[in-house]
């Protein structure tokens, strides 16, 4: 399983950027994480094929939509309102998550290569 992340870029806080994530296949859950220099890489958001449910960190809620096309194996992350403390890597990743570990790194099987968003204060 191969997944490709891309949209990341330099921009302005309060901007808005689009990130997307095509897989050649998809499990349970798919999610967008993200790492900045120096700290671990943490949750972001999360879809869970089965429901439909969506799930992000208190950081990005509100700012942040995540949207998938199950017949695409494609993943989007819809970014406004962006934040200084935004900047990082970002992930895409898929497996067969249960809930309970929806929102961590290591219970996902397959990851793309980040792409980088910056934005400047």
């Amino acid at each position: 399983v191969q997944l490709q992340a891309s949209g990341g870029g330099l921009v302005q806080a309060g901007d808005s950027l689009r990130l997307s994530c095509v897989a050649t296949a998809s499990f349970r859950a798919m999610g967008w994480f993200r790492q900045a220099p120096g700290k671990e890489r943490e949750f972001v958001a999360a879809h869970r094929k089965d429901g439909g449910y969506t799930y992000y960190s208190d950081s990005v809620k509100g700012r942040f939509t995540i949207s998938r096309d199950n017949a695409k194996n494609t993943l989007s992350l819809q970014m406004d309102s962006l934040k200084s403390e935004d900047t990082a890597n970002y992930y895409c990743a898929t497996g067969n998550v249960i809930v309970g570990l929806i929102r961590t790194p290591t219970a996902y099987t397959y990851w793309g290569q980040g792409t980088l968003v910056t934005v400047s204060s």
